[in-house]
């Protein structure tokens, strides 16, 4: 008499079979904000953000920590049955982010004990309509700086540059600096203004973020702002040097893609 086989028991460690995905088409309400009003530097790379940074940080009441780089910073659902289980709290990956997002900025803002929170990192100007659906009381300031001496100065910075390379992304940065411009109510303000009259730009930058300006915020050199190291921002001897210097002016010979041209006019800036 042959003895029975029993079926072999399925383990803890088994994977469950795929599961229909959640709704592609569901998007989650904007859950409540710890951060109602953040302030975002939009600007294209290499155009003064780290000094516009410390000078703002120096502020009694405003942090502006390094670049934060919030649009890598991502959630996985990693199941299948996740999407489903956030969905049921009215979630969805992209109001995970956000979620995430502003949890990032409120737990710098409360570690600094100061009131209002700055973000300059310059890949924000590439997702700033997400940022506007994240944050819709977010303050925006606009930094501009003439093309060419963007060109130039990314040139300048990189080994073996790709010319051709550098002027699309420079071009990609103005598009979307330009129609943030247009679509937000941002205060603007120009690299070279900036450096040129720092007491009055500054005034006129507090004035919009409806803060007292303060003296201090000239001396950034007399204030601790953290680490001046790649990925994080500008660290030049420029930026180290703790005082505010001259722009360096556009070449003359930088070639210009037509439309970068047109938007380079656009902002105030001569062509030649």
């Amino acid at each position: 008499m042959k003895e029975a086989v029993s079926p072999p028991r399925r383990t803890l460690d088994a994977v469950p079979a795929p599961r229909p995905a959640a709704d592609p088409k569901y998007t989650a309400p904007r859950a409540p904000r710890l951060v109602d009003s953040p302030v975002f530097v939009l600007s294209s790379v290499r155009s003064g953000s780290t000094l516009l940074r410390v000078l703002l940080n120096s502020h009694s009441r405003v942090r502006a920590p390094h670049e934060m780089h919030l649009r890598t910073l991502h959630v996985e659902l990693s199941r299948s049955f996740t999407s489903e289980a956030m969905k049921a709290l009215e979630l969805d990956k992209q109001e995970l982010e956000h979620v995430l997002w502003d949890r990032v900025l409120h737990l710098e803002l409360a570690r600094s004990g100061k009131e209002v929170i700055v973000d300059k990192t310059p890949a924000n100007t590439l997702i700033w309509p997400r940022l506007h659906r994240c944050w819709p009381n977010a303050r925006y300031v606009v930094l501009l700086r003439h093309p060419g001496a963007v060109i130039t100065s990314l040139t300048n910075r990189r080994t073996d540059p790709d010319h051709e390379a550098i002027r699309a992304e420079v071009l990609d940065y103005a598009e979307r600096l330009e129609e943030a411009r247009q679509a937000l109510d941002a205060h603007v303000v120009t690299y070279e203004e900036l450096t040129a009259e720092p007491e009055r730009a500054t005034r006129a930058l507090c004035d919009h973020l409806g803060l007292p300006w303060e003296s201090g915020m000239l001396d950034y050199g007399d204030q601790d702002h953290g680490a001046f190291r790649p990925q994080l921002g500008d660290w030049s001897s420029t930026i180290r040097s703790g005082r505010v210097q001259p722009a360096r002016e556009a070449d003359s010979a930088v070639e210009l893609p037509p439309h970068l041209a047109e938007l380079a006019q656009a902002w105030g800036y001569p062509i030649t």
